[in-house]
């Protein structure tokens, strides 16, 4: 499965993820081919581009829970759009207490991982979606945490309007292909609303001081150096959580990074990203599960055959060169890294359960539909 932007989208190609309207009605299902008339009917839907499928890939398995997790992205997407220019409109809040409320009952009380499926975006969404997914993050994260309710509101509200500020933005600024004026403007944009969410939501103190300090976490992440700030926990969950989904996102410029590359990156910055905020992260969201193929940096190409809960990045694999089993985790095998998610047909998402069982490995059995 691969990222391919709108312009480069080709007649037959094979979609990887479905699409619905604004109303949350299935248009394309996954597998469907694309046709001259449904690349036009995307191109007028302004997606900045679409998962599509290799040519010999078969369609990848999808349980109730991801089918459930794409249903509430698309009906609650909407409402937070809504919400934001509510707020930028009148100076106070409208439904933010139900839409936190909303992402709270589904996601704050799971004791098991998701997948945490990307959705597609377009730039007249692309703010109201990432704020959705990065709400949806930190309420995992904050339930790892073992975080009481009213921990957790501060840190949900901050997650939906942490970026309200971009809505602010004139015409005539892309966020992509930024000169340094305009950079200017976004940066000036992203904090314009800071004093605006104080006054206008319930908590707002509270939630300014975490949208503040989580803006300066990333900003230390881009330049390279830790100011030696000590930010309050729901900066710290926000920071891992947003910068998690804008790294694994459909982007404006460029390709979405793998999730192996983005949790390594969070991973090698501990003075920015909290460790145990990033420990909940992986604990709440499936990466190397059995049945994802992996490159190696000795140029392998292996099968993930057991997850490695202590160490996400070093699993049980099955090479393809040779059918070896190799554990990461092993002391002879320390020379051994996973570099990279495979991108291509071979990223195999079945194979036999059964058969590892006999073998005395232990793998999950998803319910697929």
């Amino acid at each position: 499965m691969q990222f391919v932007k709108t312009d480069a989208l080709k007649v037959g190609m094979r979609l990887a993820r479905p699409i619905y309207n604004k109303e949350g009605v299935l248009l394309y299902e996954r597998d469907s081919r694309l046709t001259a008339q449904g690349i036009s009917s995307i191109v007028n839907f302004g997606l900045i581009g679409l998962f599509i499928l290799e040519p010999a890939e078969p369609v990848p398995p999808m349980t109730e829970e991801d089918l459930e997790f794409e249903r509430f992205q698309t009906m609650s997407v909407f409402s937070i759009g809504e919400e934001l220019r509510y707020i930028l409109n009148n100076k106070r809040q409208g439904k933010l207490q139900i839409i936190a409320d909303r992402i709270l009952k589904n996601y704050g009380h799971l004791d098991k991982k998701i997948n945490f499926i990307q959705n597609l975006r377009s730039r007249e969404d692309y703010i109201h979606k990432h704020s959705l997914n990065v709400a949806i993050l930190c309420v995992m994260i904050t339930h790892r945490l073992n975080l009481k309710r009213d921990e957790q509101l501060p840190v949900v509200f901050a997650a939906i309007v942490h970026d309200m500020g971009k809505l602010t933005l004139p015409p005539e600024v892309d966020p992509a292909g930024l000169t340094e004026e305009s950079a200017k403007a976004l940066k000036k944009a992203e904090t314009s609303t800071y004093d605006l969410l104080e006054s206008a939501l319930s908590d707002g103190a509270a939630v300014r001081r975490i949208c503040m300090q989580s803006e300066r976490l990333l900003s230390e992440s881009e330049s390279g150096q830790a100011s030696g700030m000590k930010p309050v926990t729901g900066a710290r969950i926000l920071a891992v959580a947003d910068m998690y989904d804008s790294m694994t996102a459909m982007q404006l410029e460029g390709t979405p990074h793998s999730e192996v590359e983005v949790i390594r990156f969070l991973m090698e910055r501990p003075e920015i990203f909290e460790p145990q905020c990033v420990k909940a992260l992986i604990d709440s969201i499936n990466i190397l599960v059995p049945g994802i193929s992996v490159e190696l940096n000795t140029g392998e190409k292996a099968l993930v055959l057991t997850e490695n809960k202590e160490n996400i990045l070093r699993p049980m694999v099955l090479s393809f060169r040779d059918n070896s089993i190799i554990d990461l985790d092993s002391p002879e095998n320390q020379d051994i890294k996973i570099v990279d998610i495979m991108k291509t047909l071979d990223n195999r998402y079945i194979f036999d359960t059964e058969y590892l069982a006999k073998a005395g490995i232990s793998a999950a059995v998803p319910q697929q539909v």
